[in-house]
């Protein structure tokens, strides 16, 4: 599942497992040993303790006697089911009224037997379960039902006992309505251009939440097939994860499509859609047939995702060397839909804005989007679906997987695209979040569904994307991927824990199976001899190395007794060669077989870790970047400037020290570094938006202004350049109006009246229409053309902008409103609600109004958007990581202190919520003095550079 609110993550790592970030020192910075060639033999060792100081493991807590519905005992008293018995095969009835907006259905359900037992214990959740019968050898007869809400469990109790080693059935009818919220199966709707509501239902079952559509075992270890029927009435069609087989005439009008039975997989991606859409298809170089469905009045917006899901298919069918193993794979463009995209096995499902695309209207970061969500769902049919983890505390084995996948497959299909651009923004959004006490290694124990959703976050998507990238780079791409195919192909259709992956990373050339590899990798491994991580020491200058974890909080003893295996890559003044070290000790010496000006470690920041320069080295850093900054690549700098503003918030270094380094960004043209310079640059004047200090506000803005104004001037108003040249301009141009410098100003209020005067029709370049709906949505008049034209769009993409530009305005009735409608739904989606919720509460105009808006509905947000999705950390998040007072930190506390677990309470975004405020008011009170005498310094220095 692709999250749409994914962005960060930090807390470091033994190699493998037990990754909490960390940072390294250098004394005169100076290191290792020498380049030991391309391929690397290492054994790689899970960590023991995946538990991270600060943040307990939740106890795997069995209640004394769980109580049935009905007052009897519960036989079971704990969240994960028994293993007596194991679903084979599951036949699935369901018939969705789309008038009524209820479904009924019957399941019958093949089971083996592993131990005797008289009790089967299964999930059902909301369902009205009836006529639930044991169909054995000897007979058919009825088995007596308790429920237990609290677990979302079902007993069902056997007057005899199951003997192990034989095969039974047993069969439940069940109804519910539809879902309101955007799990389980939920009822979903869409206007058309006359005006007309149409209703569909759709399925969202990952991670716990097939269980309130059928019963089932609703773990993912518990593997099985599924046929499935669906009934409709004749004017929807029904789709599912296999193809339709056969479809019935039924009494009273009704059809009944049966589909062809799936591949043995886990219940969470089963999946069925009953709607009106539309569909367009191609087959694949493989034979696969692969079709995009969407509302009908959009299917035209359909062409550019059908071409990349079956070259993205194509890829991975090689990459993998595994065929992708069903005929179809369908893409659905769902109106309503929380996340960003699900992989649901045959039938992925996704935003509208994840799939449609309109080569007019359409941007070019929406482009890279679109491509991104469609190969990491895709690279999921092999990672999660064919090979699935055994339990949730592995989920970043599926989700860390397929975001890394989606650049390594665009950097190779779409090289045009530039993804490699962007991936290292993952990496500084993940060290964000994984500074915090409160993060969690990338694999940990979970047990309820509250800490289950807490799992799909930035550890496990983008911290694991990171992690792997640095394995990749240490062991080498050739090998990375021997040992990747050997993990899938030894697990196909079967689960693992984060041992399996380690193991088929390791000593990837002695392995038995490579005669089942591809020729290419048994050349690799017959023609390289694959060195030890160890190498001869160089005699030379001294480098001296330590390590610790990188951790913003105050107490020491959360950085004590961490060690990891670094995989240290550096390059100095002298050579552009790579050099590598395992660093395996907390201190270490390197040598340097000559003297050198500097020193750059982490290389393209391929690993995941920080670098500290100590005593003159960020001097010598500094340096470089202002007299030939393209002696470093681009990501080495964004690196840079992220790594020393970083070290500051933990007083490793000054603020002045940083903004020395910044200085440089005059001169930079590439958007990583760019983006990462605002990255470091602009959160410092929204902490003091939201206190009463406007003189050195704008004083911060208008050096951010003063830095880039050159790049600023440069950009041209057009759609010209490459997808990284584009993505840039859109966000310079943006900042350029958000801040009113003139220039942009003045061009941004021109193309906004000619469009307004044109009602629309006059053609806008995309990548600028960001900034003129911003300035445009400053008036009232202005505002209300831009809903307008929001609410008679049916271009996904120019929606979202209107959208965002309206969520922006300094209107504060403006905000109000559309926070209100987008909880109703009917206007304005209420899958948008989030993001327009952040958007105000990073206006300057609306911070508080986005507060008291998430306290007032908080009820109603955690039900629609359920506890620990990260649709609710998002919201806790967005809305309050930009406070910096204690008295906002006291009402923080006293809201969330009101609450009960059962409201959340004891979710871990409340935690980061208090620690990032917490570190907010630490930078704010250590650093105002300095960032003031600084800014005052450097107006001299320019003033008196301009006599």
């Amino acid at each position: 599942m692709l999250d749409k609110y994914i962005v960060a993550d930090q807390n470091c790592t033994t190699l493998p497992v037990r990754c909490g970030c960390f940072y390294f020192e250098t004394s005169v910075l100076l290191p290792p040993r020498s380049d030991r060639g391309t391929g690397r033999s290492v054994r790689l060792q899970p960590a023991e303790d995946n538990t991270v100081r600060g943040f307990p493991a939740p106890a795997a807590k069995p209640t004394t006697s769980p109580i049935a519905t009905n007052g009897q005992l519960f036989p079971w008293n704990r969240m994960r089911l028994p293993k007596t018995v194991s679903p084979v095969h599951y036949d699935l009835s369901i018939h969705p009224n789309l008038t009524t907006l209820d479904f009924t259905g019957v399941v019958r359900i093949q089971l083996d037997v592993h131990e005797d037992t008289s009790t089967i214990i299964l999930h059902a959740k909301q369902l009205e379960v009836s006529n639930v019968l044991l169909l054995a050898p000897e007979g058919v007869r009825p088995l007596q039902v308790l429920e237990y809400p609290g677990f979302h469990q079902l007993a069902l109790l056997s007057d005899s006992v199951l003997t192990k080693g034989r095969k039974y059935e047993v069969q439940l009818e069940f109804a519910a309505n539809l879902s309101d919220s955007f799990h389980g199966f939920y009822k979903s709707s869409y206007r058309t251009s006359s005006g007309e509501v149409r209703v569909l239902a759709s399925t969202q079952f990952e991670a716990t939440f097939a269980r309130g559509a059928f019963p089932c075992f609703d773990e993912p270890a518990f593997k099985a097939n599924f046929t499935i029927q669906i009934i409709r009435e004749p004017q929807h069609i029904a789709i599912s994860n296999m193809p339709k087989i056969k479809t019935v005439e039924l009494q009273g009008g009704l059809l009944e499509d049966h589909f062809d039975t799936t591949v043995k997989m886990s219940t969470y991606l089963v999946a069925y859609i009953v709607s009106d859409f539309m569909s367009v298809s191609k087959t694949s170089q493989h034979g696969v047939k692969i079709s995009i469905y969407a509302v009908p009045e959009k299917i035209d917006q359909t062409a550019f995702a059908l071409d990349a899901a079956v070259k993205l298919l194509d890829f991975y069918d090689d990459y993998f060397d595994i065929p992708y193993p069903l005929p179809k794979q369908d893409l659905a463009a769902i109106p309503d839909f929380q996340s960003g995209a699900m992989e649901n096995w045959g039938l992925t499902t996704y935003r509208e804005t994840g799939l449609l695309f309109d080569p007019e209207k359409s941007s070019a970061s929406d482009k890279l989007g679109i491509t991104k969500v469609i190969a990491h769902e895709l690279a999921h049919q092999w990672f999660g679906n064919l090979v699935t983890m055994e339990w949730w505390n592995d989920l970043w084995l599926n989700e860390g997987f397929a975001k890394f996948m989606e650049f390594i497959s665009l950097d190779i299909t779409y090289p045009e695209l530039h993804v490699d651009d962007f991936f290292l923004g993952k990496c500084f959004e993940a060290m964000e979040v994984d500074s915090l006490s409160s993060s969690h290694p990338v694999s940990t124990p979970v047990e309820n569904p509250t800490q289950i959703q807490e799992m799909f976050d930035d550890v496990s998507y983008d911290k694991g994307a990171c992690i792997l990238n640095m394995l990749r780079d240490f062991l080498t791409p050739e090998a990375f991927e021997i040992g990747i195919i050997r993990y899938l192909k030894r697990y196909s259709y079967q689960n693992t824990v984060n041992s399996h992956l380690w193991e088929s990373l390791s000593n990837i050339c002695n392995s038995d199976d490579l005669d089942e590899g591809r020729m290419e990798h048994r050349e690799f491994c017959s023609k390289r001899k694959l060195p030890s991580a160890a190498s001869k020491w160089y005699s030379g200058r001294e480098v001296r190395l330590s390590q610790e974890r990188y951790l913003k909080a105050e107490d020491p003893s959360l950085t004590e007794g961490f060690l990891w295996q670094i995989p240290l890559t550096y390059m100095t003044s002298a050579s552009n060669t790579i050099h590598r070290f395992l660093l395996k000790t907390k201190t270490d010496v390197l040598y340097l077989p000559e003297e050198v000006d500097w020193v750059k470690f982490n290389v393209d920041m391929s690993g995941y870790y920080m670098v500290h320069y100590v005593g003159e080295g960020w001097n010598s850093i500094i340096k470089v970047l202002h007299h030939n900054h393209t002696a470093l690549s681009s990501n080495d700098r964004a690196s840079l400037i992220h790594n020393v503003f970083q070290l500051v918030s933990i007083g490793k270094v000054r603020l002045d020290t940083a903004l020395e380094l910044s200085l440089y960004l005059s001169k930079e043209t590439e958007i990583m570094a760019v983006t990462q310079g605002f990255g470091e640059l602009v959160p410092l004047y929204k902490l003091m938006e939201k206190r009463d200090m406007a003189a050195l506000e704008n004083q911060m803005k208008a050096y951010i202004v003063d830095l880039f104004r050159g790049l600023i001037d440069r950009q041209e108003w057009t759609d010209s350049g490459s997808v990284s040249q584009r993505v840039l301009r859109s966000y310079l141009l943006l900042f350029g109006c958000v801040r009113n410098y003139p220039p942009c100003l003045n061009k941004a209020t021109q193309l906004f009246k000619e469009w307004k005067d044109s009602d629309g029709s006059k053609s806008l370049p995309v990548d600028v229409t960001m900034a003129v709906f911003m300035i445009g949505a400053r008036t009232p008049e202005g505002w209300d053309f831009l809903f307008e034209k929001y609410r008679s769009s049916l271009q996904m993409s120019l929606r979202s902008r209107l959208k965002t530009a309206m969520a922006f305005s300094p209107m504060q009735d403006k905000l109000k409103w559309m926070m209100e409608q987008s909880l109703h739904g009917e206007v304005m989606k209420t899958q948008d609600l989030p993001d327009v919720i952040v958007t105000v509460s990073k206006n300057p105009h609306g911070y508080k109004l986005g507060w008291d808006f998430l306290q007032a509905n908080w009820h109603t947000l955690i039900k629609k958007f359920e506890l620990g999705s990260s649709t609710i950390s998002y919201l806790v998040s967005g809305v309050t990581n930009q406070y910096s007072t204690r008295e906002m930190l006291d009402e923080v506390r006293r809201f969330f202190s009101s609450l009960t677990e059962e409201t959340g309470s004891e979710m871990r975004c409340i935690q980061q919520a208090y620690e990032t405020i917490e570190e907010n008011i630490r930078w704010m009170d250590t650093n105002l003095p300095l960032l003031q005498a600084w800014l005052d310094r450097h107006s001299r220095r320019v003033a008196h550079e301009d006599l």
